[in-house]
């Protein structure tokens, strides 16, 4: 699933955003922007009008409340981490210039369009205990269109075993953490009275553990299960089954710092914490139209099919950001970008070890979607067992699709599938379907296709932990974002946003600006 957790936009696996600690959820509405006066070639006060803190209108000058020109910062690429830059700056007082390669903004977690379809390029979701996302939502306004769950209840349709397929759930109740899952697991048909006794035993050990110690970056997660007695079948059918979602990554593969995270803050930090919400838009409706209204408000100067060439120091102390159609200065700089690309702009002297960025790894995502002639699912989503396939949504009202349903399969950690054909993804998968919905085998396949993010992810790899960079570099007015950058989350639409607080915020320090966090529990 597109993460949140993706971002997959970061974002994309399961998406849930994962949070530190016992998170709170907590709304919060910026501070208004700081204003400065435009002046149209007029000293009569009657005649100066108040504006945001922006590029004026044709011919205005932009002054601050003390007559000096305000601090201008380029944020380079229109991401979910850079959008929320973009935003706490201008929202700061500060003028801001965001820059995006693409025609839109979004990242990885966007939406285009298929003949009559909005398509999403991958599901995404989150967690209740993702935050920073939801103040996203909030900044946007755009929460309405992604609700949460009331409570965390997942089908989970076991088609594996000797009794044929069998239809189980993860759900929680009211009751205080640890309790509140304590019913779900015990009526939780796919693990053995033994391996649920097991899980128990294992929460209660992953409650004790800080996932910011580094020891348990060095470790993979598979090695932790093994050690608290978690068998072959309790991997796949519960912890495999939402840390490839939210991880991209299967437990031999993930970093146990970055699972303690997942597992800590979605299952053992609120009662309500891993309630799932996704868009009942198409995500370009939130990350793009939305984000792009909210960033004209605030004043941002928003340039598309922008590509940054170079940036460089200026002899003043300054930054000069190049692109392919002009040339920026700027008093602060934000690279959020992939963390290839934020390698190539990086300037001499940056970051102690730069290539540091190249060892981060990335892992693909795949996601298959298929339009079917009639209604052959009656629940929004569904997790499968014994089957190639994961998660199934149905996409059908956010798509527009006027008759007919529209599934899609989000495939994580699908570094062995990426590069399938279509044709024999369409073999492989479409018989999976029949047996997981039988409704679908008298159906008609009416459009089959497939969208791949071969670098939706970094890689969740044990070892990680060390080489992801802070927000502040070694260079005074140079700051870096991204789900990759040392957020503490794994890459989901969550640690993107939280990137982008923390660029933000060192920038603003750096340029003597009051700010305050926007999510206190995070400060």
């Amino acid at each position: 699933m597109s993460r949140c957790a993706d971002s997959r936009g970061s974002t994309p696996g399961m998406s849930p955003g994962r949070a530190s600690g016992g998170v709170a959820d907590a709304a919060y509405r910026p501070t208004r922007p700081l204003r400065c006066t435009s002046v149209r070639g007029s000293r009569n006060p009657a005649r100066v009008r108040r504006v945001p803190d922006c590029d004026g209108p044709r011919g205005t000058r932009m002054t601050t409340a003390d007559g000096s020109p305000p601090r201008h910062a380029v944020v380079v690429g229109a991401g979910l981490a850079g959008i929320t830059a973009a935003l706490q700056l201008a929202d700061a007082g500060v003028r801001v210039t965001l820059l995006e390669g693409r025609p839109r903004l979004g990242g990885l977690a966007f939406s285009f369009r298929r003949g009559d379809l909005t398509v999403d390029n991958g599901q995404h979701v989150y967690l209740r205990c993702c935050t920073a996302y939801q103040w996203f939502l909030d900044r946007v306004d755009g929460a309405a269109l992604a609700p949460v769950q009331d409570r965390l209840d997942v089908p989970v349709l076991d088609v594996g075993g000797p009794r044929g397929p069998r239809l189980g759930r993860l759900r929680r109740n009211g009751l205080p953490v640890p309790l509140h899952l304590a019913a779900g697991l015990a009526a939780y048909p796919h693990l053995s009275l033994a391996e649920r006794a097991s899980v128990g035993r294992a929460a209660l050990a992953l409650r004790r553990l800080d996932p910011a110690d580094p020891a348990l970056d060095g470790i993979d997660f598979a090695t932790w299960l093994g050690r608290h007695g978690q068998s072959a079948r309790t991997i796949e059918a519960l912890w495999d089954l939402v840390g490839v979602a939210t991880l991209n990554a299967a437990a031999p593969h993930a970093s146990m710092g970055l699972a303690a995270m997942v597992f800590k803050t979605g299952l053992l930090s609120e009662p309500g914490a891993a309630d799932i919400g996704w868009a009942r838009v198409p995500l370009g409706d939130l990350h793009d139209t939305l984000a792009r209204k909210a960033l004209d408000s605030a004043g941002v100067r928003t340039v598309l099919r922008a590509r940054v060439g170079a940036v460089t120091r200026t002899e003043g102390g300054g930054w000069q950001v190049d692109t392919d159609g002009e040339r920026l200065d700027a008093d602060t700089v934000v690279l959020a970008v992939p963390q290839r690309e934020a390698h190539g702009l990086l300037p001499p002297g940056a970051l102690d070890d730069p290539d540091r960025l190249l060892d981060i790894g990335s892992a693909p995502i795949l996601n298959i979607h298929v339009v079917y002639d009639r209604r052959v699912l009656r629940r929004p989503f569904f997790a499968a067992l014994g089957s190639p396939v994961q998660w199934v949504f149905d996409r059908t009202e956010a798509s527009g699709l006027g008759e007919g349903q529209y599934l899609a399969l989000s495939q994580s950690a699908a570094a062995g599938e990426i590069d399938t054909p279509v044709q024999e993804l369409r073999a492989r998968y479409l018989p999976e379907l029949e047996r997981l919905l039988p409704a679908t085998r008298g159906a008609e396949v009416r459009d089959f296709f497939v969208t791949r993010e071969r670098t939706a992810t970094f890689a969740p790899a044990p070892g990680v932990g060390r080489l992801r960079p802070a927000a502040r570099t070694r260079a005074a007015g140079l700051f870096l974002a991204g789900a990759w950058t040392a957020t503490g989350w794994p890459a989901t639409m969550e640690g993107a946003v939280r990137s982008g607080f923390s660029a933000a915020g060192a920038a603003l320090a750096q340029l003597g600006r009051r700010h305050e966090h926007p999510l206190q529990e995070a400060a």
